[in-house]
């Protein structure tokens, strides 16, 4: 159950081989000044790990959610910035549109996002609604040539490089969660356009920014889905993008624990490494316990998901999990550097600034706590 394919282990070794030569010459100049990998991203598109998870007659890779789990861990390992990209563009826009569109619309959008001809971004946080998705106040009011946006979307990934984004809006407020549909904007849409990009803690070299839409007029057939279905196939979007921040959080996790572990042994002090201590040891024995906890949790989820189950407790777990194990190892890998943990020279610090995204981003820990409550309550009704 837990071991990978021939195929799988194929996989994961040729994104950590194009990690190391593609990616890892550039982290800390693309970190530094906040520089947005295009180049990168376009070879990733051209490797098929754009389209991961979609179908070969829609331009995808044809391959399921262990082997997304993979390629995000190993890109992440290197630069969660690069992980992240990938997973707000598979697991969020291009997978809204195929759980929630027709097949037009499948055709229409897919094979361009899949192929990485196109870049995409997913809408649905809000300066005043975060944790509270159903507190939208973006709008779509219908008209006789399609649907009028007006409003802003924040802390949006890819959202100032995206050629289309999925948006959540408003279309009947009076039905609440059931008011909210979903549209795709498309880039250089008359009213649509990224703002500020934001100056970020961690993750520099990934793009987050505002979407603002002002009188925006989109064609009826952009609307994604049924009127009002919005807010619950988001729901069911990020049941697949919290497996994939689970593979961020072990990604930027198993780098941290790789970069404490060549540390550790080329540290001397006193005589001797400091992997030679049983104080540094027993860190870097937790460190790489929790990782596996963390894997583990995140596999099951990723192949429930594969069999076409339902994953929203499983998908909860390994998220809450994952990311907090990896901020603890992150932690722990910067204290294990010393001093040398506090500076840009080492990459122990960068891990340890990346990593926290994972606790927030879609759905905080908190967040996460009451999902797994509630799909664990309802055995008992």
């Amino acid at each position: 159950m837990f071991g990978l394919t021939e195929e799988q282990g194929q996989l994961q070794k040729e994104v950590r081989t194009f990690a190391a030569r593609e990616i890892a010459p550039h982290v800390s100049e693309w970190d530094e000044k906040s520089t947005f990998p295009a180049g990168v991203v376009k070879k990733l598109g051209e490797m098929g790990l754009l389209g991961v998870i979609f179908p070969e007659e829609l331009g995808g890779a044809g391959l399921g959610y262990v082997e997304y789990v993979l390629a995000i861990e190993e890109l992440s390992r290197v630069d969660g910035s690069v992980g992240i990209i990938v997973a707000a563009h598979n697991s969020l826009c291009t997978n809204h549109i195929m759980l929630g569109g027709n097949d037009d619309q499948r055709q229409r959008w897919i094979p361009k996002l899949a192929s990485g001809i196109w870049l995409g971004s997913w809408g649905l946080t809000e300066p005043g609604s975060g944790s509270d998705a159903g507190g939208a106040r973006t709008s779509a009011v219908r008209t006789d040539d399609g649907w009028v946006l007006n409003g802003s979307k924040t802390f949006i990934t890819n959202g100032s490089y995206a050629d289309c984004a999925v948006v959540l809006a408003v279309t009947d407020r009076e039905k609440g969660t059931r008011g909210i549909s979903a549209f795709v904007v498309e880039k250089g849409t008359k009213g649509f356009r990224p703002g500020k990009k934001e100056n970020k803690l961690g993750l520099r070299a990934s793009d987050t920014a505002e979407l603002i839409f002002e009188d925006c007029l989109i064609p009826e057939e952009n609307l994604l889905g049924k009127e009002g279905d919005g807010f619950k196939d988001a729901m069911r979007v990020l049941d697949g993008g919290r497996i994939s921040i689970a593979a961020l959080g072990l990604g930027i996790g198993r780098g941290a624990l790789d970069a404490a572990m060549k540390y550790a042994t080329q540290r001397r002090q006193f005589g001797k490494a400091i992997s030679e201590f049983q104080a540094i040891q027993f860190k870097l024995a937790t460190m790489a316990t929790e990782l596996d906890a963390a894997w583990l949790l995140t596999m099951r989820a990723a192949q429930m998901k594969d069999a076409g189950k339902k994953v929203t407790l499983e998908a909860s777990m390994a998220k809450l999990y994952a990311s907090e194990a990896a901020c603890r190892i992150c932690d722990e890998g910067v204290q294990i550097h010393g001093g040398y943990g506090f500076i840009k020279d080492y990459p122990a610090e960068k891990f340890y600034r990346d990593v926290k995204l994972c606790t927030i981003g879609e759905g905080t820990s908190e967040i996460q706590r009451m999902v797994i409550a509630r799909e664990l309550l309802k055995g008992l009704r």
